[in-house]
């Protein structure tokens, strides 16, 4: 019972420890500015500047021009916000 008790705490920790180390998706709404297909970046009117990876989820390619209003869940790497999934904003 020991034994299961121990293994069961450090499946737990060391799943914690794996978690830890993962980035967490936050979430914008706003109004695009601009768009720099060069850089595969768009910033919004708030002056946040999202990257577009070729991964990203984009709903509707239209989304990407001045002018839409835009939700995208996004998570922060090497100092960027990138674009994990962007769709209109409700």
């Amino acid at each position: 019972m020991t034994n299961t008790i121990a293994g069961a705490l450090a499946g737990i920790l060391m799943g914690s420890m794996l978690l830890a180390g993962v980035a967490a998706a936050a979430e914008i709404e706003g109004k695009i500015k601009s768009v720099d297909p060069t850089t595969r970046s768009i910033t919004l009117e708030n002056g946040t500047q999202l990257v577009i990876p070729t991964e990203a989820v984009v709903e509707d390619h239209r989304l990407l021009q001045p002018g839409a209003e835009i939700r995208a869940s996004f998570e922060e790497k090497d100092g960027q916000k990138v674009v994990l999934k962007l769709e209109p904003a409700r």
